[in-house]
């Protein structure tokens, strides 16, 4: 039996790690499932976040670009004459002329830098910077002195960093000849309330800039006929400077108009407008020979560039990761309820094994001397009287020794099967020794021992099985009778006491005996314990009567336990419950 334990076990170990190797694969495969799930989820939420993000920030500039591509070319001189409006607007003034001051003199913007503008002589100026006899009619009537040496010292600025040629770049090199006489509002197209798509914006943009240039635009001035050409806005990148400008042709001089944005001030405001949808976005410049459209927006030349993401947060416990983790409790609990299982049954199995070999040891001495004692006085082969009643008694010894084997192994199988001990006496110490010290006196006088009884006895009373108690105490003597009877001293004491809690009365049995050794008390109370080779090798028995006295004695209540042990005797303590 043993030779096949290691294969079944081996058997076992193979499959459990079978199972556990295909649940770690199929978990890993539901997890990277998961895991790509959720990317393509927050992609997709990311993605969708983008182009609100992208509308939105185009919709807030909306207004700006409309503003600027609205203003007629004339307010980007500092005062202008009033009767000449559409009429000579750009020619010098004359005496006597009706001044108008230029919306754009006072105008003040966070967005907005300075406005300026490139005349056909290539010099550059602003109308926030009036100069001349202007300048004193400024500062008189309309802006305080600093206001106007901060545009002034911005101006001075700008000269550094943006020169005629590359406005020319930055300017659509073909302004177009529009009419002035349009509704503005009926030349916008239709937009539906859904249409709110980055293709939508950028076209309306484009739309509204070029209506804004139709609109502002007269066809010809009144008197002279001198057509005016006005291209829409446009934004670009010059050096660092983002300057939102266009080309105006009147007759055949050419004006380069425009405005240098404050893009901190800008970008600041985009990024916090769109902070709810990408927080850890930025905005980056696009140059003029950078085309490639992702994320760009359609009003300004800047594209929205995300931050690297922090580490993934750890998913929480989802339903794939829970139902994976009670899929996995639920095989580790199987797993070691098969082991249980199986390691009992192999336990079981080889104890039957033990059982039958030990049994089959202990009835053959008995039936063979029983066979053999039983032929030969039936034959009439002993005649003599004396020797009849030898073997007579020793036909009665095995017959004693057989009718106890069966009634310990029938009193396991009922305390197996979980069969309730029933009956229950109340009755005092002095009864209860008084009603089982024959018989156990009887089993140590059979066996060349002397039972000695304590005489102190406690005055309590017991609630228990007297018949059980003496099927124990019986179990308990005849063990010292088989296992002490060589030993000088062949007292096998019986004592009595209460236990120090009490609610146990104690009685210890006790012998003078060479002790046992210590591998035997591992397994003391073991059924089945004793091979074929041990009973073949050491006193009659198979294993069973420890084992089945202390479930006896769990049973009514109480236990059994190993007291002493040691070159000097064996000594075993039952405990029985006292009644209150």
């Amino acid at each position: 039996m043993r030779k096949h334990l290691g294969w079944i076990w081996l058997a076992f170990g193979l499959c459990v790690t079978l199972a556990a190797l295909a649940m770690t694969r199929v978990g890993t495969v539901a997890l990277d499932l998961e895991r790509a799930e959720s990317r393509i989820r927050r992609q997709a939420a990311l993605d969708e976040n983008l182009q609100l993000a992208l509308w939105r920030m185009d919709s807030a500039l909306a207004p700006l670009i409309a503003e600027e591509g609205m203003r007629p070319y004339f307010t980007y001189t500092s005062f202008y004459p009033a009767e000449r409006a559409y009429n000579h607007m750009l020619e010098v003034l004359n005496k006597g002329d009706v001044l108008v001051a230029s919306p754009l003199l006072t105008y003040s913007s966070p967005r907005i830098r300075l406005h300026f503008q490139f005349g056909p002589d290539g010099r550059l100026n602003s109308p926030q910077v009036p100069e001349g006899n202007m300048r004193a009619l400024a500062d008189s009537r309309l802006l305080p002195t600093s206001q106007i040496d901060a545009a002034a010292i911005q101006l001075n600025q700008l000269r550094g960093l943006v020169s005629e040629p590359a406005m020319e770049l930055c300017c659509s090199p073909e302004p177009t000849l529009f009419s002035g006489s349009k509704n503005i509002l009926g030349m916008f197209p239709a937009q539906s309330a859904t249409d709110q798509s980055r293709g939508s914006i950028e076209y309306m943009m484009r739309s509204r800039n070029k209506v804004m240039a139709q609109a502002v635009a007269p066809e010809r001035s009144l008197a002279t006929e001198e057509p005016v050409l006005q291209a829409a806005m446009e934004a670009a990148w010059i050096g660092e400077s983002l300057i939102l400008g266009r080309r105006v042709q009147v007759g055949s001089k050419t004006f380069l108009q425009g405005c240098w944005l404050n893009w901190e001030a800008i970008r600041a405001e985009l990024l916090g407008s769109v902070a709810d949808l990408v927080p850890n976005a930025m905005l980056e410049p696009v140059q003029a020979d950078d085309q490639a459209p992702t994320r760009r927006l359609a009003a300004l030349p800047a594209r929205l560039v995300l931050r690297p993401a922090e580490a993934d947060v750890p998913m929480s416990w989802s339903p794939v990761r829970l139902s994976l983790g009670i899929t996995w409790a639920c095989l580790i609990f199987t797993t070691g309820a098969v082991a249980l299982l199986l390691g009992g049954a192999l336990a079981l199995s080889e104890r039957r094994g033990t059982f039958v070999s030990a049994v089959t040891h202990e009835l053959r001495t008995p039936l063979t001397t029983f066979q053999l004692y039983t032929e030969m006085l039936a034959e009439g082969m002993v005649s003599d009287p004396e020797t009849q009643a030898s073997y007579l008694q020793t036909l009665r010894t095995e017959s004693e020794r057989l009718g106890h084997l069966v009634e310990n192994v029938l009193a396991f199988a009922c305390i197996e099967r979980g069969r309730a001990i029933e009956r229950r006496d109340v009755l005092a110490v002095a009864d209860l020794i008084a009603r089982v010290q024959p018989a156990l006196a009887a089993r140590a006088d059979r066996g060349g021992m002397k039972l000695i009884v304590g005489h102190d006895l406690p005055d309590v009373q017991v609630r228990t099985d007297v018949s059980l108690v003496e099927q124990i105490l019986t179990n308990l003597v005849d063990n010292a009778a088989k296992y002490a009877n060589n030993a000088g001293d062949r007292r096998i004491e019986l004592e009595f006491a209460v236990a120090p809690s009490h609610s146990k009365l104690t009685i210890s049995v006790r012998d003078h005996g060479p002790g046992l050794p210590e591998r035997a008390t591992r397994r003391l109370f073991r059924p089945f314990s004793k091979s074929a080779h041990d009973a073949a090798h050491s006193a009659p028995g198979v294993g069973l009567g420890l084992a089945l006295s202390r479930r006896l004695a769990r049973a009514l209540g109480g236990d059994l336990r190993l007291g002493q042990n040691g070159p000097d005797g064996v000594g075993f303590v039952l405990l029985l419950p006292i009644e209150a």
